[in-house]
């Protein structure tokens, strides 16, 4: 694009990511420096949720930004109804935060060539097959690939959050440093401990997380735990929370569990080697799912809640990072925050705050680069060489810790303990 204003859209509007990546674009309209700072000024955003807020919520969170926004209440089921607000807006780039399927939305943006960036894979045939529980984020990325070469008539950036997303990035920061030895793995980390300090709000029967509670039970108790070596997909038939991994980064070390990620998807194709996702949350929640092994299902049934610093004072941070595992010594590289700084600032949550800042990355490259047609996820994306994403994600994400084991942990098979 030409970095002209323009009409943009915003799908789950609503929701709190949205808040996140909102917060970072009521920034950037303020601040002549931000590299999207004259696009976001004169441009139109228009909101898109199912269950829309009031406008009096986004003039107090945004209010540098409130001008500038259109509301609109819609089911993004309604594909023909989405099309048609894509033409009467005159949209020029969608921005998807929403559990809308992901190829109807990209689909309808593909024929217009209007640019679209998202988050993740969503898909709402996969959503409603119970036969395919265990296997719910490899079917939804398999429909994705048979379809991915058919959007050439526009300009996609996909799954660029935190992970997926800015990991991807530090992978291939990394990988730069000794492009000519390959490594024998490499393994996409979070160490998410983020949870209230004070204990009195905790609520019985309630399953916490830091982001949406439905998403993460579909990756922790709904999907099997899976791993990609030498570009092959491999599942193992246990309960994801059975087993948990050792990870060193410096002087930290913490285990986490192996779940399904997009990344490890997207990376696993690209390269030969042993790629996963280890994950932990806070011990509260691990602890409850533990608990609920022999009928995790029962957790569906409990309430949901995502940690707010607006509820009350969220302690621990969230680091996420990438493990580069070599024969005799491992690199590493990962950011923290923690809810505490970012809160007030940006009224969310870390974990949100991370995400956006990948949305914010993507969108400024679609805005900016002379990027070629195409969806991309966004090792992809910097394949092109056209790109200039570190730029727009360091503009807000800007602390990185980078390091070396002098040794290893080997794969994941020596890294494995019963949990």
């Amino acid at each position: 694009m030409s970095g002209q204003p323009v009409a943009l859209t915003l799908l789950g509007s609503s929701g709190g990511l949205a808040k996140a990546v909102l917060a970072i674009l009521n920034r950037s309209v303020q601040d002549a420096a931000d590299p999207i700072h004259s696009i976001i000024q004169h441009s139109t955003l228009h909101l898109i949720d199912i269950k829309q807020k009031d406008p009096a919520y986004y003039a107090d969170l945004y209010p540098h930004l409130f001008s500038r926004l259109s509301l609109h209440q819609l089911d993004l089921m309604d594909v023909e109804a989405f099309r048609e607000h894509l033409i009467n807006s005159g949209t020029k780039a969608v921005i998807d935060v929403s559990w809308a399927d992901t190829l109807h939305m990209l689909g309808c943006c593909n024929e217009m060539g209007i640019a679209y960036v998202n988050t993740a894979l969503e898909n709402s045939e996969v959503d409603d097959d119970a036969s395919l529980y265990g296997f719910p984020l490899a079917e939804r990325y398999e429909r994705f690939e048979r379809q991915k070469d058919t959007f050439n008539n526009s300009t996609s950036v996909i799954c660029s959050g935190m992970n997926p997303g800015i990991v991807q990035w530090m992978a291939m920061k990394l990988r730069q440093e000794n492009p000519q030895v390959n490594p024998l793995a490499c393994y996409i980390i979070e160490h998410d401990n983020s949870f209230y300090s004070d204990q009195s709000v905790v609520q019985p029967e309630t399953v916490y997380t830091s982001w949406s509670v439905e998403c993460f039970l579909d990756e922790a108790i709904h999907s099997y735990p899976m791993f990609v070596r030498h570009r092959i997909p491999l599942y193992l038939y246990e309960d994801v929370y059975s087993a948990e991994y050792r990870v060193s980064l410096g002087d930290k070390t913490f285990y986490g569990c192996l779940m399904p990620h997009e990344e490890v998807m997207t990376m696993g194709k690209m390269w030969d080697c042993e790629i996963g996702f280890i994950y932990r949350v806070s011990e509260a929640t691990t602890e409850v799912i533990r608990a609920h092994l022999d009928d995790t299902d029962v957790l569906w049934d409990w309430k949901q809640q995502i940690i707010e610093p607006s509820v009350s004072d969220v302690e621990g941070q969230d680091l996420v990072g990438v493990l580069m595992v070599y024969e005799n010594e491992e690199k590493y590289m990962y950011n923290t925050l923690s809810s505490r700084d970012i809160f007030p600032k940006y009224r969310t949550n870390a974990t949100y705050f991370q995400v956006a800042c990948g949305v914010y990355a993507a969108l400024s490259s679609i805005l900016l680069d002379p990027l070629p047609k195409g969806a991309h996820y966004v090792e992809e994306l910097l394949q092109t060489g056209k790109s200039k994403y570190e730029n727009y994600l360091t503009y807000y994400m800007k602390d990185f810790v980078r390091g070396t084991n002098p040794r290893s942990d080997g794969l994941l098979h020596q890294r494995r303990r019963e949990a």
